[in-house]
């Protein structure tokens, strides 16, 4: 039986639920005595560190699951996450970044979340057979890339998971997502393994436990026996969450988004004024279920919806994606 996190008064300021919709070892609501002490302890040396943010309960159960609850593992990920968020200048990318060339770099690379699936997560999709570096690069460079895949994780975050839990009334910390491979041949698999390499650093590395369920649709022949060589080297409960589907992907897929909250192009019947892709759509443009994300509040400034902020320069960043490649937001949903 779920038992109700212990909130901590100065870190736990949630307005939506708390408890996990199952039942599962190391997750909100389901720790045990020794798991809420790791907890403790990670929150603790963390403050000996000097760190005063992300060290709410929820936030730090991600990082010990995501390291098995070794606290010093955990504390060692949180540490170069806060390194590597200050070095990438995070918190202000996301109140500033304006991604005005997105209509056009859709083009060639749709990705979006878009309504729920039937427990109620966000949807990620993306598609990647359309992929061209040398047309989008006309359009928009590698660092921008990169720069919208992280604000767009820091808006999965919030808004748009508390708005999803506030809906269904459980915890949820993960999205259901759909990566298009129809096109995907082998001209172009460089690049697109290029892109899933490089989101999976960023999500594994800086926003652990994120992917509820991946579904591969359209794999191109082939694609099935090599991720059977991958899946060796990923841990079991990730393998778990990923399905490999071919052309025959909507019964299996249908039977986890609902068919109205799903782009007609994939076999659902949604068709959102002006594109799907561009609609952003989901309960976090709902005033009932939505609210103000915390990052637009903590610096004083006026609430925003998720639509970008006014254009600013975003923050130098030190990090780069290797020559010819840029991050993809899946992946984007960490393990």
């Amino acid at each position: 039986m779920a038992n109700e996190i212990e909130k901590h008064p100065k870190y736990d300021d949630y307005d939506y639920p708390t408890t996990s919709p199952h039942e599962q070892n190391g997750h909100p609501g389901y720790t045990t005595k020794e798991q809420d002490a790791q907890v403790f302890q990670l929150r603790t040396q963390l403050e000996q560190e000097g760190y005063t943010e992300r060290l709410d309960t929820l936030c730090m159960l991600r990082f010990l699951r995501a390291r098995k609850f070794n606290v010093q593992a955990a504390k060692l990920m949180f540490i170069e996450c806060e390194k590597w968020r200050k070095e990438f200048g995070v918190d202000n990318l996301v109140r500033s970044f304006d991604y005005k060339e997105k209509p056009q770099v859709f083009e060639y690379y749709p990705q979006y979340y878009h309504k729920t699936d039937k427990d109620g997560r966000p949807v990620y999709i993306e598609q990647l057979g359309k992929i061209d570096l040398n047309a989008m690069y006309k359009i928009t460079s590698a660092e921008r890339m990169l720069q919208n895949l992280v604000v767009e994780y820091e808006k999965l975050a919030d808004p748009r998971l508390p708005a999803c839990s506030r809906k269904s009334g459980q915890l949820l910390e993960t999205c259901c997502s759909i990566m298009d491979l129809k096109g995907v041949g082998v001209t172009r698999v460089p690049s697109v393994y290029g892109y899933i390499k490089q989101a999976t650093a960023i999500s594994q590395n800086y926003y652990p436990e994120r992917l509820g369920k991946l579904y591969l649709i359209n794999a191109p022949w082939g694609f099935a026996s090599v991720f059977s060589v991958v899946k060796g080297f990923l841990d079991p409960v990730t393998v778990g969450k990923i399905h490999v589907l071919g052309s025959g992907y909507q019964p299996e897929l249908l039977g986890q988004v609902p068919k109205e909250n799903l782009p007609k192009e994939f076999g659902g019947t949604c068709d959102c004024e002006g594109s799907c892709a561009l609609s952003d759509a989901g309960p976090w443009q709902d005033p009932q279920w939505s609210k103000p994300p915390k990052w637009a509040q903590s610096q004083g400034e006026k609430p925003t919806t998720t639509s970008t902020a006014a254009p600013s320069q975003p923050a130098h960043t030190n990090i780069h994606p290797p020559e010819g490649q840029a991050g993809t937001q899946q992946a984007s949903t960490g393990s």
